[in-house]
């Protein structure tokens, strides 16, 4: 371009720029004044090179995150699908990935598999496919992608990277077909590294059974595959995209995303195939970064959240992680988090197919700081999108706009969502139009924000809200006889193994459910007893009751009080557990997470032998916990360990058995005297919480969406205490005395720093000290921390009991 032409644009985009009209709505400034600092100018040039986009996806499975979704009533079912993959509504997903499910946990659930024995198959069990086919229904061109996490133990005699486990994944893809559903990508073992001749036997008996169309993600891992796939033709031959975790830094800021060079130069395909792990609103600010810089830094293009959805209990790991939180089927309640906006921001705005432009893709000035802006034209070549963020700018950052290259120069409309609202209707806001004179156009963004600029249109934002939350009442009870076999039976979620609807044995009439997995499972974390989880993690007094009928010899659990689970090292379990052998052996077991059982009293009855129906029984009051076997009660302790939780089923590891008609009913009880709730600020409306449901002593409680979780349900006891978890109890750090000391939990141990005081005028004040709980500067957000701090009245000191 001559010199002479260059000064005539600048003329010409200046001209436009003072003659234009300024436009200011929702933190936006579309302005054709010159700006009073110096701005930044960005060329969107359609002739540009850039990679193709696949699109901007989110995981259900690593857990089974999306359990309690199938049980929502409609309309609130149908309404957070729409939110999550109808396009122009919400996330509007490009694709969905999905857990081949193997009958092992594999986060926060287990998915049941479609074949839990070499002659079993069954392609209607569970959830994946439903949600894959209500994915279609509302999005023909989203994409399908499986991936499994674990496996039945008979595969390879254990082994993962077998034929078996070929075999396996093609019986998958035929019952994917069963179900009209075409997989258009299909992975090896989550984060389990590779083995390269078993990606090769794949690709060819895909190739050799119809599925050539099926493109092969490797290693949904780290970036050290691509050191193999450019020194091995034949394992690059097998593999069409690289797929690698957190690539920006797990549970991130996601502002560096750097790619080792031996996968920018392998020529395929990069994808951050697991990202996120946040919480549905606070993660949005990562998920906003992570997009755009995972393309600038290392040419991604695709971009995947784990979870999709919170869809389960708040005691189990990761309870508010995904584009949406739907935990309370019974109640209907749901939400739709940031992250999903923030998505939208580029999924609305996009498709797979459209090309990047990568002289349009960068940081604001030269500086991350400022913020980050990617470009990517349509498969017309003529419109275009740019989304821009400026998660860390300090400030306002105008723009000078100039299109190029054979792009669209109509009118451009401008979309934003403000991730420093707590405001719904400050989420994908369609907040100007400008028209472009002589392809130019300015633009001022504000800090904190998402923004879209496009040519397109048809994009929309959906207005439907969830009811509110309630607990699920008691009495609760289910027959599991209004069930098709080989479904979950309504809100019992499982954890290992694999709980489902059967004919049931040993004589009765109508369906039971049974535990279907004979084998230990090839694991994907820490192994346990197979068992099952169902209820409101609030619910305290109660009496379960259920009948049991063993196959084999071993034993069977009722269990109640379940809390907190862990996954990763010990899979141990927070509950009590009414265990019961075929020899009539019995014990009442108290476990916690670290994986310790302890018994707290055992004996023996009338043998049970196989094949026979039993009732059991297990009533909570207060600390008194009895045990009922066959309507006689053969034990009864005080314990004060748990103070409320689910109720559950277990078996020993292999042992398939089957349970039928349970019923809980409400009972009553003091636990100590004292009453049990969650402790709600005044300000915030949020609750006290123990936060990602710690029970490490020194960790200091903060504001948290109420969620019922046993993290956030605090006893009054006669003592003054206020426990939580049964035997933890808020605590001034150190016997602190002063202001500013945290509020933490510890072992309960009787210290003045453990005594509280509720008053008629909402405040708690410790006894050893007389400062407030207090809101740390008068926050209310989630993650404020809570502290000590004089009495002032202020309405961050006050809290209400729920």
């Amino acid at each position: 371009m001559s010199a002479f032409s260059r000064l005539f644009r600048r003329l010409r985009v200046l001209t436009a720029v003072l003659t234009g009209l300024l436009l200011t709505a929702g933190g936006i400034v579309a302005t054709t004044a010159a700006p009073a600092q110096a701005a930044t100018s960005i060329t969107i040039n359609g002739a540009s090179g850039g990679r193709t986009f696949d699109g901007v996806g989110a995981i259900s499975g690593g857990g089974g995150n999306s359990r309690l979704l199938f049980d929502y009533p409609e309309p609130q079912r149908g309404q957070i699908l729409d939110y999550l993959f109808k396009p122009g509504y919400g996330a509007s997903l490009h694709i969905l990935k999905a857990e081949i499910g193997g009958d092992t946990n594999s986060t926060s659930g287990a998915e049941p598999s479609h074949q839990h024995t070499r002659s079993d198959l069954n392609c209607d069990r569970g959830y994946e496919w439903w949600l894959m086919e209500q994915a279609k229904a509302r999005n023909p061109g989203i994409k399908l992608y499986g991936l499994a996490w674990g496996a039945p133990g008979w595969i390879g005699g254990g082994n993962f990277w077998s034929a078996d486990m070929v075999n396996y994944l093609l019986s998958w893809l035929g019952c994917a077909k069963q179900h009209g559903l075409s997989i258009d990508y299909l992975g090896g073992w989550n984060e389990r590294g590779y083995n390269i001749s078993w990606y090769e036997q794949l690709r060819s008996a895909l190739d050799g059974n119809g599925y050539g169309n099926v493109k092969i993600v490797a290693a949904d891992s780290d970036w050290s595959v691509a050191n193999d796939i450019n020194s091995n033709p034949a394992f690059a031959s097998a593999v069409s995209a690289i797929g690698t975790h957190y690539p920006c830094g797990y549970r991130s800021s996601q502002s560096n995303c750097s790619v080792p060079s031996a996968a920018t130069s392998s020529g395929k395909t990069l994808w951050a195939s697991e990202n996120g792990s946040d919480d549905y609103n606070g993660g949005a600010p990562a998920v906003a970064r992570g997009i755009n810089r995972g393309y600038i830094d290392g040419r991604m293009t695709a971009y995947f959240n784990w979870p999709v959805v919170a869809s389960i209990t708040p005691n189990l790991p990761y309870p508010t992680m995904g584009l949406a939180l739907a935990p309370q089927p019974w109640s209907g309640h749901y939400a739709i988090g940031k992250n999903a906006w923030v998505m939208a921001q580029t999924s609305q705005f996009t498709a797979p197919g459209w090309h990047y432009l990568d002289a349009s893709s960068g940081y604001i000035g030269g500086n991350r700081n400022n913020g980050s802006y990617v470009s990517l034209k349509s498969t017309n070549n003529s419109d275009y999108s740019t989304v821009i963020e400026t998660m860390d700018a300090a400030s306002p950052q105008t723009l000078n706009l100039n299109v190029t290259g054979g792009l669209s120069t109509k009118t451009v409309h401008v979309w934003s969502t403000d991730v420093t609202s707590g405001n719904p209707a400050d989420y994908l806001v369609h907040t100007a139009d400008i028209t472009p004179s002589g392809g130019g156009f300015g633009l001022t963004v504000q800090p904190g924000r998402v923004y879209t600029l496009t040519t397109t249109t048809g994009q929309g934002k959906g207005t439907v809200t969830g009811p509110a939350q309630g607990t699920l009442k008691l009495p609760y009870s289910d027959s599991f006889d209004g069930y098709a076999a080989g479904t979950e039976a309504r809100y019992l979620m499982d954890w290992q193994g694999a709980f489902e609807e059967v004919g049931c044995g040993g004589g009765r009439s109508g369906r039971c459910v049974r535990q279907m997995s004979p084998q230990k499972p090839i694991t994907w974390d820490a192994l346990s007893d197979p068992h099952a989880l169902l209820g409101d993690v609030s619910w305290s007094n109660y009496t379960v009751s259920s009948d049991v009928m063993l196959e084999q010899a071993g034993y069977a659990e009722l269990i109640g009080r379940a809390g907190a689970q862990d996954y990763s090292s010990t899979g141990g379990l927070n509950a009590y557990h009414l265990r019961v052998s075929d020899t009539g052996a019995w014990s009442v077991l108290n476990s916690n997470t670290n994986g310790t059982v302890t018994t707290l009293a055992r004996g023996t009855t009338t043998a049970l032998g196989t094949n026979r129906w039993h009732s059991l029984a297990l009533t909570f009051s207060g600390t008194t916990i009895t045990a009922v076997i066959d309507g006689a009660t053969v034990g009864s302790v005080n314990d004060r360990t748990w103070a409320g939780g689910q109720i559950g089923y277990a078996t020993s590891q292999g042992e398939t058995a089957q349970f039928d008609n349970l019923s809980i009913t409400p009972g009553s009880g003091g636990n100590d005297g004292g009453t049990t709730g969650a402790i709600v600020g005044a300000a915030s409306g949020r609750c006290v919480d123990v936060p990602n449901q710690s029970q490490t002593a020194g960790t200091q409680v903060e504001l948290w969406d109420c969620n019922g979780g046993t993290n956030q349900q605090w006893t009054n006891t006669s003592a003054g205490e206020l426990r939580v978890y049964g035997n933890v109890c808020l605590d001034a750090a150190g016997q602190g005395t002063s202001p500013g000391t945290k509020v933490d939990i510890w072992d309960c141990n009787g210290g003045g720093n453990q005594k509280w005081t509720l008053h008629s005028d909402g405040t708690i004040t410790g006894d050893q000290s007389g400062l407030c709980l207090d809101a740390t500067g008068g926050g209310t957000a989630n993650g404020t921390l809570l502290q000590l701090w004089t009495c002032n009245g202020n309405r961050n000191q006050q809290w209400t009991r729920d």
